[in-house]
């Protein structure tokens, strides 16, 4: 469903057939319901540009939100700022494949679009599936980065990674503009909708960073000391499949340069 929402290129809001279901979910207690039965999902394996990352966004971003609304079915949709205020039809049908809620509340999902699943049933998913699904279209037109965690299973990170590797090679969406590499990390207009194209997690990393800094502090400083622990800002990630470090290490500094020398299709974040 759309209307009254505020659906990006990653995340739209879904009405489940039984609600009770969500609670069995890894973490069920997460879930944040809306009081019209709907809950955020998190499309598992991808990161779109920000549409609206607080009052910040990024290149692409609209591109991407509108990518997915797309593929969703979705017509004729009016806004009023970042709110669909109506759209044809107002919902689709679907269905999604989940085992865990993130840290916000949101069931990190596989989605398919116009199909139906035994309720409630365990699903084997296959390559076949993984292709149907709007998951891996966005990965395959270059909508959307790949943004992997541990919480997902190998094969399925192996299917989301080839496709990302082929939009790459293509230079399709994302990849004919992202930065991530080596940025100037100025001020928020750097990143922003006219500026540099990174990896929406650094963005949104680098937007808290220039807005709480002290003097002085570096983005790798500022990552291994702000969140609670619970959720550090200072991510823990997999790097070629068996080292583990944290972002703070991965992140280069200096002055207004930034730098970022890993390849974005081989890292692994650790859920939270």
């Amino acid at each position: 469903m759309v209307i009254g929402k505020q659906p990006d290129g990653d995340s739209v809001r879904f009405v489940p057939d039984t609600p009770g279901l969500l609670d069995s979910l890894r973490r069920g207690w997460r879930v944040r319901r809306s009081g019209d039965g709907s809950v955020q999902l998190r499309l598992e394996g991808i990161d779109a540009p920000e549409t609206h990352y607080g009052a910040f966004a990024q290149p692409l971003g609209t591109q991407a939100r509108d990518a997915l609304l797309e593929l969703c079915g979705f017509r004729g949709i009016r806004r009023e700022g970042e709110e669909v205020v109506s759209a044809t039809p107002e919902r689709r049908p679907a269905a999604i494949l989940s085992e865990l809620v993130d840290p916000n509340g949101r069931p990190v999902s596989i989605l398919l679009v116009d199909e139906e699943l035994p309720d409630g049933e365990y699903v084997e998913v296959d390559e076949g599936t993984l292709r149907r699904s709007a998951n891996t279209s966005l990965l395959a037109d270059g909508s959307a980065y790949l943004t992997l965690y541990d919480s997902c299973a190998p094969p399925i990170r192996a299917t989301f990674r080839s496709t990302a590797a082929d939009a790459r090679g293509r230079r399709l969406g994302v990849w004919a503009e992202d930065t991530t590499a080596g940025f100037e990390l100025v001020d928020q207009a750097s990143i922003g909708p006219d500026g540099q194209l990174v990896l929406p997690k650094l963005f949104r990393r680098c937007s808290d960073y220039l807005r709480t800094r002290t003097p002085e502090e570096t983005l790798p400083d500022w990552l291994r000391t702000h969140g609670p622990p619970e959720r550090p800002e200072d991510d823990r990630v997999i790097v070629g499949g068996d080292v583990q470090t944290r972002l703070s290490e991965l992140v280069r500094q200096n002055e207004t340069s930034i730098e970022f020398p890993v390849d974005l299709l081989d890292i692994v974040f650790v859920e939270k």
